[in-house]
């Protein structure tokens, strides 16, 4: 996963940073920094077979009978279960990208200019990733029927982004 990739930089960056005498002075925030851009890898890792089953519950649904009306009510009641969920697994991941954006700047701050290549990278992984979720909210909301569900999940992913992007347009034109 994309946003894996840019977690896993911005931890080597901060243990590169916090390794250096040149840098001790960060040390401390170098070590914490690269535990939590660990722990935010591992967090998109798990994301992943989140989101396999959330789209499987889709697949299911949507090969439920559908010969008497009952069998069509369940199974758009339960494809409508499932759209929402499908919609929420990369909703999360979006917010994991954001984390992510946030990190990439920090790393930035520790002031460690050989691995200005390294966070720029970093930030254009979870720019990606960023993306690519949207794109999965939007496909699913198309085929959602209640408005309040997808007007709330949209409300969320709209916010989501626009902290990242408050965050990612102005330091991508300041590296190196």
């Amino acid at each position: 996963m994309v946003g894996a990739l840019g977690a896993a930089l911005c931890g080597m960056v901060a243990r590169i940073t916090a390794a250096s005498e040149r840098h001790s002075a960060v040390r401390g925030d170098a070590q914490a920094l690269a535990e939590e851009a660990d722990a935010l890898r591992a967090r998109f890792g798990a994301a992943r077979p989140l989101d396999e089953a959330a789209y499987g519950r889709v697949v299911e649904a949507g090969a439920l009978p559908k010969r008497t009306d009952a069998e069509k009510h369940e199974r758009t009641a339960a494809l409508q279960r499932a759209l929402a969920g499908a919609a929420e697994a990369p909703l999360a991941v979006s917010g994991m990208c954001a984390e992510g954006i946030a990190l990439a700047e920090r790393a930035n701050a520790l002031g460690n200019p050989h691995l200005g290549s390294d966070v720029e990278c970093a930030l254009h992984f979870f720019r990606a990733a960023l993306a690519a979720s949207v794109a999965n909210v939007r496909i699913n909301h198309r085929y959602i029927r209640d408005e309040h569900t997808v007007r709330a999940q949209d409300e969320r992913l709209i916010a989501i982004v626009n902290a990242a992007h408050e965050t990612l347009d102005p330091l991508l034109p300041k590296l190196p």
